[in-house]
Order: C-alpha cells, then sequence, then structure tokens
C-alpha cells in the first residue's frame, strides 16, 4: 500500500500540554499522572457497533468501525500491512499449522482456540458459547445488523471443548479465517433478549449506554451525538493499553473538525473524512502534529440506480458509457487529491496487488466529450436549441445527483455535474439531509445517482456489494449493501466463483473476469480514489497511520509516531 508521510516542522514550544485528570500506578505501585487521550472521527455513530449501525445501508458510519475496535476484539484483526494478527484466539488459522483443513468432499474445516485469559469487561470470561451464540445471530436473517457473508457457506459451528470452536464449512471460502474478527457477542447479556425479541434486538441499551465488549478499552459514559468516554482495560489479554483514559469525540463537520484540532483539543482522527485540502491546511498549522497520508481501499464512484432508474435512460448501458466517457478522472484526480492518486478507471485500485494481472481486462473510457455526444445521439436523443438532449417527446433529459458524506464527495459531484451539463446533461444535485441519511427506503429509491465513497477491495466488505443478493429491495427491508440494485446472473456467479477460490492465480484470473465485467456494463462509475488523511499529535507513539489494531500499545511520549506503528 502506497503510504506517504507529510510530517509537520518542529513546533517551537514544547509538546501539547497533557490534559490528564487524577492518577494511576505503575506495577510497582508508584503514582504516575494518568495518560489521557482525545481522539475524534468525523462521523455520528448511533451504536458502538458498526454492523449495527450499517444495518439497512451500504456503508457504516465514518470512524465507526475504529471507535469498534476500540471497545470489543474478534479472533484476529488486520494490521496496517494487510496481515491477519490473533487478538482473541491463540493464532490465526492457516493450512500450515493445520488449524485450517481443506475436506475430501469439497468442504472446510477451521479451528479456533480461545486465548487463555480472554475477558469481557464485567470480568466474565470469554466462551464457546459467546462464539455458538454469535454464529446463531449473524446466520439469522430475520437480525437487522450487518450480515457476513461467509454465514451462507457454514455448515454447523461445533464447540468439542471450553477453549476450542470449530467451524464446518460447505464449500471453501477465501475469507473464512476472519469469520469472528468484526465482534463476539456475550451469551450471559445478549441471549435472553435476542430470543425474547428479535426485532428489538438492534435498540436494546447494551449497544450505547451498556456495552461490554471484549477489546482494550472498556465504555465508561456514551453520550449519544457527542463523545464516548473509554478507560484501560486491565484485564485484555494482550496486555493493559498503556494509555489509560481515551475519550473519543464525534465530530461529523469537517470545518470544526480541523478548528478543534488546531486548538490542541484534539490528539487523533480515526477512519476516514478529512479531505486532502483539510489534511494539508492542518500540516501547515498544526505545529503540534503531523499528518500521515495513506492511500486507502476506497473509492467514490457514482452508483447508477439499475432497477428502476429514472430518467429510464439510465438503465441503457450505452448512455452510461457516454456518461463516464464525458468526466476528466485524471482532472478530479488532480484538483481534489493533490494529484497523489491514480485516476479511477476501475473498482480495483492499482495498488492491489493482483491488478497487475487484471489490468488488460479493464474497460477504459478515455475523456472524450466529443464522442459522449455523438453515443447519446446515437441512442436516439437530440439536443434542443438550449443545448440539452431532449427525447422524441421533447423532454428535457435530467439526471438527479444525490450525493453522501464530506466535502470530497461534494466537490467531485459538482464537477462530474458541470461535465455533464456541458455536453447537454441537466443535472440536479441534491447533498442528502442529515435526516435522511438513515431512510434506508428513501435512499435506495434514488432516481438517478447517488455519490458516495465506500470501499473498493476484494473483500465480502467490498467487491460482495455488487451481488445481486445484496439489492436493497422491499423483500429484505432495504438492508442490502448494493447500491445500484444491479442484479446479474453472470456477474453473480463470478463473484461466488472469485470467494471460494483458494488458488491464487486461479483467483486471479476470477478478479479479471469481473473486472472486466463490471467496466463492460458501468455498475459504478468511478470518480477516485481516496487519500485518507490522519492526523497525529507529536506526543503519541506507536500509532499507525490507518488502523487501530494495536491501540493497547499506543503510548504518550515525545518520539515522532511511525506510518507503521
Amino acid at each position: 500500500m502506497l503510504v506517504v508521510t507529510l510530517a509537520v516542522s518542529a513546533a517551537c514550544a514544547g509538546p501539547t500540554p497533557q490534559r490528564s485528570a487524577g492518577s494511576s500506578t505503575d506495577p510497582d505501585g508508584a503514582p504516575r499522572a494518568v495518560k489521557r487521550v482525545v481522539a475524534a472521527i468525523r462521523g455520528d455513530p448511533p451504536t458502538l457497533n458498526d454492523d449495527v449501525n450499517s444495518a439497512g445501508s451500504a456503508g457504516g458510519v465514518p470512524g465507526g468501525s475504529e471507535l469498534q475496535s476500540l471497545v470489543t476484539s474478534g479472533t484476529v484483526i488486520e494490521d496496517d500491512r494487510g496481515e491477519l494478527r490473533p487478538l482473541l484466539a491463540e493464532n490465526v488459522p492457516t493450512l500450515e499449522n493445520g488449524l485450517w483443513t481443506l475436506q475430501p468432499d469439497g468442504g472446510m474445516e477451521m479451528t479456533w482456540r480461545i486465548r487463555a485469559g480472554a475477558r469481557w469487561h464485567d470480568d466474565r470470561p470469554l466462551t464457546t458459547q459467546d462464539f455458538l451464540f454469535t454464529a446463531e445471530v449473524g446466520a439469522d436473517r430475520d437480525v437487522a445488523i450487518r450480515r457476513d457473508l461467509a454465514y451462507d457457506f457454514v455448515q454447523a459451528v461445533e464447540a468439542p471443548d471450553a477453549q476450542t470452536v470449530v467451524v464446518k464449512w460447505k464449500q471453501p471460502y477465501i475469507q473464512a479465517d476472519q469469520l469472528f474478527s468484526a465482534f463476539i457477542l456475550p451469551s450471559h447479556l445478549l441471549e435472553t433478549a435476542y430470543r425474547q425479541d428479535k426485532a428489538n434486538f438492534p435498540q436494546l441499551p447494551y449497544w450505547t449506554t451498556e456495552f461490554v465488549g471484549s477489546g482494550p478499552f472498556r465504555l465508561v459514559e456514551w453520550s449519544g451525538g457527542s463523545y464516548a468516554s473509554l478507560r484501560a482495560f486491565d484485564g485484555y489479554p494482550l496486555g493493559r493499553p498503556k494509555i489509560d483514559e481515551l475519550e473519543v469525540r464525534f465530530i461529523p463537520d469537517g470545518s470544526t473538525l480541523v478548528a478543534n484540532i488546531l486548538a490542541g483539543t484534539i490528539d487523533l482522527t480515526m477512519g476516514r473524512g478529512l479531505s486532502i485540502d483539510q489534511g494539508q491546511q492542518l500540516a501547515d498549522q498544526w505545529k503540534d502534529g503531523t499528518m500521515m497520508l495513506s492511500l486507502s481501499e476506497n473509492w467514490v464512484a457514482a452508483f447508477p440506480q439499475l432497477y428502476s432508474p429514472t430518467p429510464s435512460a439510465i438503465g441503457d448501458v450505452r448512455f452510461r458509457r457516454a456518461l463516464v466517457s464525458a468526466y476528466d478522472r485524471k482532472d478530479l484526480a488532480d484538483t481534489l487529491q493533490g494529484g497523489l492518486v491514480p485516476p479511477a478507471d476501475s473498482y480495483l485500485n492499482p495498488e492491489d496487488p493482483v491488478y497487475p494481472d487484471v489490468s488488460s481486462q479493464i474497460v477504459r473510457y478515455p475523456f472524450d466529450p466529443r464522442a459522449a455526444t455523438d453515443m447519446i445521439e446515437a441512442i436516439g436523443y437530440q439536443r434542443g436549441s438550449d443545448g440539452f438532449f431532449r427525447d422524441s417527446s421533447g423532454q428535457r433529459m435530467s439526471v438527479e445527483m444525490r450525493v453522501i458524506g464530506g466535502e470530497v464527495n461534494t466537490k467531485a459531484t459538482l464537477a462530474v455535474a458541470d461535465y455533464w451539463q456541458r455536453i447537454g446533461i441537466e443535472v440536479q444535485p441534491l447533498q442528502i439531509p442529515v435526516q435522511r441519511a438513515r431512510d434506508v427506503e428513501w435512499r435506495a429509491n434514488f432516481p438517478g445517482f447517488e455519490v458516495a465513497q465506500q470501499p473498493s477491495d476484494l473483500t465480502s466488505n467490498g467487491l460482495r456489494r455488487f451481488h445481486g443478493a445484496e439489492a436493497s429491495l422491499p423483500e429484505n427491508g432495504y438492508r442490502g449493501a448494493n447500491r445500484t440494485r444491479y442484479m446479474n446472473p453472470e456477474l453473480d456467479v463470478l463473484i461466488d466463483r472469485y470467494f471460494s477460490t483458494i488458488p491464487r492465480p486461479e483467483r486471479a484470473q476470477v478478479v479479471g473476469q469481473i473486472m472486466h465485467h463490471m467496466t463492460d456494463q458501468v455498475v459504478a462509475m468511478g470518480l477516485l480514489y481516496n487519500a485518507q488523511p490522519t492526523m497525529i499529535s507529536r506526543r503519541l507513539k506507536n500509532v499507525p497511520s490507518q488502523t487501530v489494531w494495536n491501540a493497547h500499545l499506543w503510548d504518550v511520549g515525545t518520539s515522532e509516531p511511525s506510518p507503521r506503528g
């Protein structure tokens, strides 16, 4: 992964005074000042679990997954190099260590052993019953939480002894080793409520004020819409965190977040949200901190409505090919991302290791407004005296373009709208109101396009979003993650084949076929890849630029933060 480090010049004054109160003790019993850190996310999560936050929507709350990883742990976590590390499990299952086995009948088995000392924040031990309960909830389609694709392939989950969980799989699945990575549920707190009232399970106070997790920090106070106050969990099996108190503030407005950082009230940002412009502004002005800039596995794209589009021309791939030829992706990358990211010609980021193997199969659409105009005329539309295209009845071609998110999304929307209007397509930009952002039915039924940021990686959280089974429809309560509602059996078969193909060379071939289909049919229109600024105070140590996988090792000191943690 491309990692660019832009460091602010050394501060003239000393480190920011530590905003601490009270005291703690060292292992030898000597008192010491409390180590306190204030972080911020550019989001307002309604709960402490991002899978509950995302129920019914195609993306989580900015910073929500990072906050979740602070208070709860799974079996494994992905570090900033993309490698899995064990948390509540003793080891990451692999074919080499024998914990991941392929069966003669085409299935698989995976074995998890609970790490000694793994406990909940209420001091109850983590048990195999918690794993069995988590698997039951995760597979239950009647519960409104984001569902892991893996459960489609699970045959059984068993606990042969008090410390061992065995998962039997119907078929190979490449992300099987991450089944319990997002979260594990405490059965002693939630099982009764689940069995009594599944419909209200996501509304339990457990997800907010009564949250009990298993992560490096435990919840002390939850103030919805404002902040979460956390404290180091003494019983964390990887070791007590070095930071005693951690406050995470919810600041959805980017300008307000920038102002708080410059005022010295924020030590760290987590998750997506800050734009390149805001990051560079802070890099120039925040003398007590530094900016780490990473090319994240996210993209900003215009997602067409392909289930019930208005106008109907959006459903015609020839029209979509014209539109994607009508805007300059290189100009968007240079203007909105400082020239630090490549043009978004496809879903797959050029920094992905498999990209060189599949690049030749990507259908590219060079910026060519004249060709775009010719394609629209070939469909049957004619330009009127006002320069706008009209159909056979004289109706002006007009599309609505909704946008969700921050400054970069909005600027990209306005830029593309301008490009399209130059060739004769009237565009009506609409910033999605905050009060409608969580209205899943309204969001699913956008008429034309929705511009949003979402993962562009080859995981179930990214690629799986284009599967027909993920379409947001009335029959699934609009809980699908497929924004476009594109349902194509050929693409579904390819996506299913990808997730069940273990050998890497064969898997790369499937990726190439998927990329060809998606670009040939213009399933989504890439605008730009996302470069993610992370602001880190100089007084922090061991904080990586992109994830919170090692939060128990974060510390307060005088050394520079490392982009790799």
